[in-house]
């Protein structure tokens, strides 16, 4: 096979987003597909000998992903690395945007002394959201720090904030937190376009969910906090983690079945 790009070993750090949460499959190692998986599944259609690990964990904080994940990707020798990290301590009040952004730009520079190509996500815009929409203004101003430090480091930015079509309900799991299967697809393929891949992921697969009613739309609100927004709460004051006892879906970079149909255990 002719290599279409020139990416053989892909490492992907990160949080719950990057672990897949909100796009189930249960034959997926870990039992979540997600964006980055689905970008994974195409980059080893396009060259020969690809292999693809995956450290991310639910529920970590920029300081932990910078601790328990930027040294052990580096040792798996990558040349294409994709990193989401400080969503999580962004929407915890008191957080300094700034000083995420400058804990972050630290990872950034550790990542990129081997010279891999480096992708980092800044956050979508949650101003029409409930609840997290008051924390938008945060969120432009770590995403401008990020902007920078892409520039200052020659990484790659995947745009969220641009991505009109995330306002869309139906991109979103119904926890509100994370993307459905459609928006981890659409992130997909974003991503593929902002490294130059060519693919054929089309708009909106798997088919989008019809859209539903005021009436329902206000049902799903009181259903949201009772079983969601609650219970991260309640997580929150008792300081515990939806990723404790969680254990890296990937360890290791391995070649990956298209389509997300891997035998798993």
């Amino acid at each position: 096979m002719t290599a279409l790009h020139p990416w053989s070993r892909y490492v992907a750090i990160g949080d719950s987003f990057t672990e897949g949460i909100g796009d189930p499959e249960p034959r997926s190692a870990g039992g979540h597909r997600g964006w980055a998986d689905r970008v994974a599944e195409v980059l080893t259609r396009r060259t020969d000998d690809f292999a693809y690990a995956n450290l991310a964990i639910r529920g970590r904080l920029l300081q932990q992903i910078l601790d328990e994940q930027v040294e052990p990707a580096l040792a798996l020798r990558p040349d294409l690395i994709t990193i989401s990290a400080g969503g999580n301590d962004i929407i915890r009040p008191g957080t300094d945007p700034d000083d995420v952004a400058e804990r972050l730009e630290g990872g950034i520079a550790r990542l990129r002394r081997d010279d891999a190509t480096v992708v980092l996500f800044n956050g979508p815009d949650i101003g029409g959201t409930p609840v997290l929409g008051r924390i938008r203004g945060k969120v432009a101003i770590y995403n401008e720090n990020l902007r920078a430090i892409a520039q200052r480091h020659d990484a790659i930015i995947a745009d969220m904030w641009a991505m009109r079509e995330l306002a869309d309900s139906r991109m979103w799991a119904p926890d509100r937190l994370h993307f459905s299967p459609i928006g981890h697809h659409t992130i997909a393929r974003m991503v593929l376009d902002a490294l130059g891949v060519e693919h054929d992921l089309a708009p909106f697969e798997p088919e989008p969910l019809p859209a539903v009613s005021w009436r329902q739309a206000r049902i799903d609100d009181i259903v949201w906090a009772r079983e969601y927004f609650g219970p991260w709460i309640l997580r929150r004051l008792r300081h515990q983690s939806s990723g404790d006892g969680i254990l890296p879906k990937r360890p290791v970079p391995t070649p990956l079945a298209v389509g997300g149909a891997e035998d798993v255990e």
